[in-house]
């Protein structure tokens, strides 16, 4: 009788162009299984382990999957050790728990006779595959992006056919685990705008090539127009591969005969900017809380905890940031300009640290990843590479007055500005006293001030 094989799901959620689960299934019986370690990994934020809660239930439906909870290197040996299962089959990866979780299992199996067995998947290039010509990681998108699209990334696969190993072992419920929020259920408007798993993954970029993709380089800045793919929380859980977005979105632009050209190129950008950011934390692991450029090391960031209150709170007066962080926890997600023009005025207008901001979004972020996380805030902060240069200072008026010209995307996620006219609707605190709207507060720093406070710091420094 052949021996069982253990399938350690990671994030690889999905069934489909999936390495790991097509060998194990080769190889014999299948144990599926999720660990929920959170002594190795970095603890999930609450958006998080909302989204993981139905991506296993989605996944458990077609596969039934053996749930555990603990350090996964324990979790495995003991889980060998009560099947008699000869290997282990997972996908790599490649943020600093996970290299610490395979050096765990690596240091236990290899003494006792358990076969590892590591596929890649996760990205489209493995971090030591994208080098300079002397062999170094990339430090600067261009040429790291150059690079990629030189080397297409293999073939998606078919989904595999597989047989599981009966009995199964016994393992732990998804309500066990208590991922989902109760009193107060802060996450309740979220299943309104996600479908969790790899149905809704497929669902999501089919509806994205089919009606946006298109005018993607155009309206992507434009908040108010559903012209983003959403995709990345399916990419951070795997319910989607990188590879498999790279063929459709190629096959979609060949279908169309050009007519996809730019909107195409400028989203398979975006997807490599994802990949740099995990290749940088794969070579440069201090990036999640230490500054990338050495020289903001000593830069003199405020600790200023009713600023910091007030901007989680969508208080800060300046109304595209305050709808950015409305969507933000109404939604679980915000739109990408937004995000940049949110993150400046914390760490630029306020001069809180980026960690603080890091951690606000690693908490409330459905699409929460370590890597993209840290890097973009870096990015904005002027520390990361490749980064904005640190006197690049978003204006959040000038902002909203170019990417939300009538006010529609405020407008939704901020009711109490619904009656104020196009021209006040970014500065409100232009109008009249007695027409100012009376529930919405008033700018909690002044723009030039603030401005003129960050740069003098940065020529300090």
């Amino acid at each position: 009788m052949t021996e069982p094989v253990l399938l350690w799901f990671r994030r690889d959620l999905r069934l489909a162009d999936h390495p790991a689960l097509a060998a194990a299934a080769r190889a014999g019986p299948l144990i599926p299984v999720f660990i929920l370690d959170e002594e190795t990994l970095r603890p999930l934020g609450g958006a998080a382990r909302w989204w993981l809660h139905h991506a296993l239930a989605s996944l458990s439906r077609d596969l039934p999957l053996v749930l555990r909870r603990g350090r996964a290197a324990a979790v495995l040996q003991q889980l060998a050790a009560e099947t008699g299962a000869s290997a282990i089959y997972f996908s790599r990866g490649h943020e600093p728990g996970e290299v610490r979780q395979e050096q765990e299992v690596k240091a236990w199996a290899g003494g006792r006779g358990v076969g590892l067995h590591r596929h890649g998947g996760v990205l489209l290039h493995e971090p030591e595959t994208i080098t300079t010509g002397q062999g170094t990681p990339f430090k600067v998108f261009t040429p790291f992006s150059r690079a990629v699209k030189a080397a297409p990334p293999r073939p998606p696969k078919p989904k595999a056919a597989w047989t599981l190993a009966d009995p199964q072992p016994p393992g732990d419920t998804l309500a066990q685990w208590q991922l989902l929020p109760a009193r107060p259920n802060w996450a309740r408007g979220f299943a309104s705008h996600w479908q969790p798993g790899e149905a809704g993954a497929r669902q999501r970029l089919a509806d994205f090539l089919d009606e946006h993709v298109a005018a993607y380089a155009r309206d992507r800045d434009v908040p108010a127009r559903p012209a983003t793919s959403r995709l990345s929380p399916h990419l951070h859980w795997g319910e989607i591969s990188p590879a498999q977005i790279w063929s459709a979105t190629h096959a979609s632009m060949a279908a169309a005969g050009g007519l996809q050209d730019e909107g195409g190129g400028k989203f398979l950008s975006e997807l490599i900017w994802r990949e740099f950011c995990a290749h940088l934390l794969f070579h440069f692991p201090h990036l999640t809380d230490q500054p990338f450029r050495a020289e903001f090391a000593n830069f003199p960031w405020t600790d200023d905890h009713a600023a910091m209150r007030r901007w989680q709170r969508a208080e800060t007066g300046y109304p595209l940031v305050d709808a950015g962080l409305r969507e933000l926890w109404i939604t679980g997600t915000m739109h990408n300009r937004v995000r940049m023009i949110v993150a400046s005025f914390l760490v630029k207008h306020l001069m809180q640290h980026w960690r603080q901001g890091e951690a606000w979004f690693w908490d409330t972020l459905v699409d929460a990843d370590i890597a993209s996380n840290a890097a973009n805030w870096q990015w904005v902060a002027g520390s990361g590479a490749d980064a904005a240069p640190f006197f690049r200072i978003f204006n959040p008026v000038l902002q909203g007055e170019t990417f939300d010209p009538d006010g529609a995307y405020v407008r939704r996620w901020l009711p109490e500005l619904a009656s104020v006219a196009n021209k006040h609707v970014h500065a409100p605190w232009t109008l009249p006293e007695a027409a100012r709207p009376k529930h919405y507060p008033p700018p909690m720093v002044d723009h030039g001030a603030a401005r003129a406070r960050a740069l003098a710091t940065f020529k300090a420094l």
